[in-house]
């Protein structure tokens, strides 16, 4: 197999709920049109792979996670001609597509649970997971405490309770079922037959666990058959999975590259934002000595915030209060009791300078980076929205009405757009920063060229590199003969430390990213300063490799 085949290894992965990006009908919903005429901005903002967030039918309880229909787009976004024509010029422009695999759960109108609740006798009816009296105790709480208060569910019509991992009108499927196997191999199939490149798996580690007395003597074999299925029908596929688990179980949903080929580093990600709030390295450190080794094939995405909350799960207690004095002082400003409903440039207090940090780090950490839209920009947040619609206002393009985002009255829009405070869209949009050579959106640009330039951090052995100053923080990423080195600092005060590269006997050093101009690093003792919240970028060349190369020419 050629580097093609794992393409995800060094992907710019950009993610989108197409639902908010651009409405191009004035329906005020975002939508496939919409979508494909903004291809040529991510195509110059350094996209490889666009994970577009769910399009499929559905009643929109739940930001489309609640499926009607897995086989049809939702008429709020176009139909399956705009789909594909919407692929068709992403590939052309060289971008690969991911779309999610939402079955954990249907929504409770989906035909399935229809079928299930009228008639015990339905083939449908194992299909969910169904009891006559919830047991006493309680194996599983509900993921959104203080919106669910269980996870079954009595149906009347059905006269069985039913489990939901999620919100209640998205009742569970049972994977143990066969037949819930082949439909949703069909499902795989036919997005795969239209072209679809990659698939993030929703709630993967919840997909698999058993619910409700069921036994599943191999839970992990379920995510194997999926993925052996898809990669029988498009070599290249990539399975991207949801799973926030403890560090200690990480690396089974890899399996041994045959089950998912990226995970989510929702670990590394609780501690970045630590890392952030004390402005001290000794949770990154922590961090890489934490995550687990995967196999060759497979990849971390690492991400500062995906479209759900800031999900702070893996932190003490005491950790977690940490990080929300720092960036959710206010209650409003948290959820579920261990997340933060903030988007990045809020959370950063529009600190142009912990913003380009806080990607530096995200660009040059092992694995590959994820951003999600507008986060380019620095777009804002609105705390009047319930739960975590609040990072979802509509994306901001200029400074017309409705942020450019729909000819539609404000009232129709599916999300508001961001009308208020530093982040308004009159005075955040895509239309100034294009204009300004000193925005964070060309910023961005330069600095995602440059992460493409630099695919060590992507295919490369990553590791700590030890410096005497407790806010800088610096690693390397070994690839063959080539060696980048990155380096934080974390605080807000200027920082000098010293790099012992002396086992690597490079010639010379050339700073390949930084946040202003420094003078050159040499010297045998290669002390590196760095302003405060700065970053540099260094590679390693090595007179003895070319010397060697010369020789054997």
């Amino acid at each position: 197999m050629g580097m093609s085949d794992f393409w995800y290894k060094n992907a710019v992965i950009y993610g989108v709920d197409i639902g908010t990006f651009l409405d191009s009908d004035g329906d005020g919903v975002g939508d496939f049109g919409g979508l494909t005429r903004r291809l040529d901005y991510l195509e110059g903002l350094g996209v490889t792979c666009l994970w577009v967030l769910p399009f499929f039918r559905t009643p929109n309880r739940d930001n489309g996670y609640d499926v009607a229909d897995f086989l049809a787009v939702d008429p709020r976004h176009g139909d399956l001609g705009d789909f594909v024509e919407f692929l068709r010029e992403a590939k052309s422009r060289g971008m690969r597509v991911m779309i999610d695999l939402v079955v954990e759960h249907t929504s409770d109108q989906h035909p399935w649970f229809q079928a299930a609740r009228r008639d015990r006798d339905s083939p449908y009816r194992d299909f969910y997971i169904w009891v006559d009296d919830p047991p006493e105790e309680r194996k599983h709480q509900p993921i959104f405490p203080g919106v669910e208060e269980d996870v079954w569910r009595w149906d009347e019509e059905a006269g069985q309770y039913y489990f939901h991992t999620f919100y209640h009108f998205q009742p569970s499927l049972n994977h143990a079922n066969p037949r819930v196997r082949e439909e949703v191999k069909k499902i795989i199939g036919f997005w795969l037959q239209l072209g679809v490149d990659a698939m993030r798996v929703d709630a993967a580690s919840h997909m698999i666990e058993a619910k409700g007395g069921q036994q599943i003597p191999d839970p992990h074999g379920i995510l194997q058959e999926y993925y052996h299925f898809a990669y029988r029908r498009r070599g290249e596929v990539a399975f991207m999975g949801e799973s926030d688990v403890e560090a200690s179980r990480l690396a089974e949903f890899f399996g041994r590259g045959d089950e998912l080929q990226m995970l989510m580093n929702f670990l590394l990600n609780n501690y970045i934002w630590l890392a952030l709030a004390r402005g001290e390295a000794e949770p990154l450190v922590r961090a890489m000595r934490l995550i687990p080794r995967k196999p060759p094939e497979a990849q971390w995405v690492n991400f500062l915030r995906n479209l759900d909350e800031v999900d702070l799960e893996r932190l003490t207690e005491a950790e977690r209060q940490e990080v929300y004095a720092a960036f959710a002082p206010r209650e409003e400003m948290r959820i579920y009791g261990r997340g933060i409903r903030r988007r990045l440039a809020p959370m950063l207090g529009g600190d142009r300078k912990r913003i380009e940090l806080a990607f530096s780090l995200l660009l040059s950490l092992p694995g590959a980076p994820m951003i999600v839209y507008g986060d380019e920009i620095g777009l804002g947040e609105d705390l009047s929205l319930p739960e975590r619609q609040s990072v979802r206002t509509v994306m901001q393009w200029s400074d017309d009405p409705n942020g450019g985002f729909s000819v539609a009255d404000a009232d129709e829009l599916a999300m508001p757009t961001v009308k208020k405070g530093k982040f308004a869209y009159r005075k955040v949009n895509v239309a100034a920063q294009e204009l300004e050579r000193d925005s964070l959106l060309f910023w961005l640009e330069r600095a995602i060229r440059t992460r493409r330039e630099c695919p060590e951090f992507g295919w490369g052995e990553s590791s700590v590199v030890e410096v005497k100053h407790p806010a800088v923080f610096a690693h390397r990423a070994d690839w063959g003969p080539n060696t980048l080195i990155a380096v934080h600092n974390l605080g807000a005060e200027p920082a000098e430390v010293v790099l012992d590269i002396s086992e690597d006997d490079p010639d010379h050093i050339v700073d390949v990213l930084g946040d202003c101009l420094y003078d050159a690093v040499n010297g045998g003792e290669h002390r590196v300063r760095l302003e405060g919240y700065g970053y540099r970028w260094f590679r390693l060349g090595a007179m003895r490799v070319r010397k060697e190369r010369r020789k054997g020419g």
